[in-house]
């Protein structure tokens, strides 16, 4: 199915397969689950961390935990699934994080006085170690605060570190989050609401001291500046008040490097549909304009769905292995009305390093 907007009119979106489901995941008894963030994992093994997870095929259907991982394998040619000639089979799930059935990464309790459930934003790789930031909510949308977890086993058991942050810092928009390393030795860092009615914020932190809240340093416009050419020059930089780098209703978030490039996909609630920017640097977001965006899947309705139209789509998170003439994500989706489908999805979306 050739989609995309304008810019992006030349690609190729292909859905490989489910990835969560019955006859899928059912061994693992989590026949629905959604996001399937992926990482690389120290050891080289292919981690998928999941949000709210259910036993049964819909919603609230027994044994409720979140966040939950799966191991995804490779296929033996050690190219990414799907990636050659046919769609053909997509990530073949190769074990869980606990066990035989996948295990709730840290143990709390759903539904108690203190919080309803926590959900991961993204999971990052530095050297041994594995970091997952994860959002505590009070029901769905009131996050009373976010933290960062580690794993210092490949993903294998999870242990909370010093780093939480309130659910109220800049003005809301640091709840949910997506990050990335560059080859400067910092972790750029892109936030907003868990509400879906925010723009994103941009920040970095030393590598080093991603555990230090004191230690990120938010990308904004100075308030004040000087006269150049007649006019008053409010330029960017690192440690002023935070100013919003990406426009819209922004939701969940994936920076990426890639090809040399910087590659951001998020889900514009707005917009209803999958977006995606290439950039240069992360802090060139800040000058992009709509017409920049790429839409890589629209939102669609059920029963009229296609390769490019997916009924109420959400997440969008490269699976490491991508290039960006050959981008594999994983995708929600999620019949709020029923409660099924409710499930992570794996898509190809060729041509986005021919876009302009």
């Amino acid at each position: 199915m050739r989609g995309g907007s304008e810019r992006g009119g030349n690609l190729v979106v292909r859905k490989v397969a489910d990835l969560t489901g019955p006859g899928i995941t059912t061994g693992f008894r989590m026949d629905a689950a959604d996001l399937g963030i992926p990482v690389t994992a120290p050891d080289g093994r292919l981690l998928f961390v999941f949000g709210d997870t259910f036993e049964e095929a819909r919603v609230g259907g027994g044994w409720w935990r979140s966040p939950v991982a799966l191991y995804g394998r490779m296929s033996p040619d050690g190219e990414l699934p799907g990636a050659q000639g046919e769609l053909g089979k997509s990530v073949d799930w190769a074990a869980a994080v606990g066990g035989q059935h996948a295990q709730q990464l840290r143990p709390y309790a759903h539904d108690d006085p203190s919080l309803s459930t926590v959900l991961p934003t993204d999971v990052i790789t530095i050297g041994s170690d594995m970091y997952l930031h994860v959002a505590v909510h009070q029901g769905f949308g009131n996050v009373r605060w976010s933290e960062i977890w580690r794993s210092r086993d490949a993903g294998e058991t999870w242990h909370p570190t010093a780093a939480r942050f309130p659910g109220t810092l800049h003005g809301g928009m640091f709840q949910l989050l997506t990050w990335a390393l560059g080859d400067d030795g910092y972790v750029y860092v892109l936030s907003t609401g868990f509400q879906r009615d925010k723009p994103a914020l941009l920040h970095r932190v030393p590598a080093e001291r991603i555990t230090d809240p004191s230690a990120y340093r938010s990308w904004g416009r100075r308030a004040g500046g000087w006269w150049t050419r007649g006019r008053r020059d409010r330029g960017w930089s690192w440690g002023d008040r935070p100013t919003p780098v990406l426009d819209g209703r922004v939701g969940e978030m994936c920076l990426r490097p890639l090809d040399g490039r910087w590659l951001l996909t998020w889900f514009d609630e707005g917009g209803y549909r999958i977006d995606a920017l290439v950039l240069d640097t992360p802090v060139a977001v800040c000058e992009t304009t709509v017409e920049d965006r790429v839409t890589l899947i629209r939102g669609g309705a059920w029963g009229q769905e296609d390769d490019f139209h997916v009924a109420q789509l959400y997440g969008g998170y490269v699976i490491p292995g991508s290039t960006l003439d050959d981008l594999h994500l994983t995708v929600s989706q999620w019949n709020t009305a029923v409660g099924w489908p409710y499930r992570v999805m794996h898509f190809r979306v060729r041509g986005l390093a021919d876009t302009p």
